[in-house]
């Protein structure tokens, strides 16, 4: 796991959310993840490097964002074993087998449900992939 990722937490209305310092966050009005009791649920996270850059390759930011998701669960007390969904949406569907590679070393054992979709566009131009997870933590 990257050791560039900084999180803060704090409780809002009763939840335990997640924020990753994203310019998107208070724009939006969102937290990067939110547990409420045993469900966490992490907001679409693009693959943007700490210095706001991105790779040029889709692997290499699918593999950013998935740092950055496996960073905001485990600031919520999980990891990868509890991730039960995944959401994956690039502007590089022809490139799906980067994403599958890199998804597949994160969640070989795991095998959550997931879903891969091509669209045209992201929040940043820049941006090749967005993914979302949802994890329900065991008591």
């Amino acid at each position: 796991m990257a050791n560039d990722i900084h999180l803060t937490t704090e409780v809002r209305s009763g939840r335990t959310c997640v924020s990753t310092g994203s310019k998107w966050e208070p724009i939006v009005g969102y937290s990067r993840a939110v547990r409420s009791g045993a469900h966490i649920a992490v907001t679409g996270t693009v693959g943007m490097n700490a210095d706001g850059t991105y790779s040029p390759d889709v692997g290499e930011q699918c593999r950013r964002s998935l740092d950055i998701i496996m960073a905001s669960l485990h600031a919520l007390s999980s990891d990868v074993r509890h991730v039960i969904r995944t959401r994956i949406y690039t502007t590089r569907l022809e490139e799906w087998q980067k994403i599958a590679a890199v998804h597949g070393q994160i969640f070989g054992e795991t095998r959550p449900a997931t879903t891969l979709v091509g669209v045209a566009r992201l929040i940043d131009d820049e941006a090749l992939i967005e993914i979302e997870a949802d994890a329900i933590v065991p008591d």
